[in-house]
């Protein structure tokens, strides 16, 4: 079992590759305590299906060469939103107006926010 600490800084690892690929308004939810899917979300906003799918590609490439892979990846081909499922860490990356439609952060919005700004 990883450590809580490992686990974020992973989260903060992966948020930062989906920044580095102008990945926008990015937002890592601590879900510990409120749901068993994972211990963190990181939601990232891509300006199309395509940016979208580059910056899925990123995380998935950077979680790899840390130790971790994707269990699950769902929305790829369609790239409006993809989900890459690390296991500990659930990625959503969407394109346009979908992140409003679905509102990840309204569902969840018992979790505690983790700072993260990018550099």
């Amino acid at each position: 079992m990883k450590e809580k600490a490992d686990i974020k800084k992973i989260a903060l690892m992966l948020a930062q590759k989906a920044y580095d690929k102008k990945g926008q308004n990015i937002t890592i939810m601590d879900l510990e305590g409120i749901s068993m899917l994972s211990d963190y979300f990181v939601v990232v906003s891509a300006s199309n299906p395509k940016h979208a799918q580059s910056v899925a590609d990123e995380m998935e490439d950077a979680g790899a060469e840390a130790g971790v892979t994707v269990v699950h990846r769902e929305g790829y081909r369609e790239g409006e939103w993809i989900l890459l499922d690390f296991g500990d860490i659930i990625c959503h990356i969407f394109s346009g107006e979908t992140r409003e439609f679905y509102g990840l952060e309204e569902l969840w919005s018992d979790a505690a926010t983790v700072p993260f700004e990018g550099e």
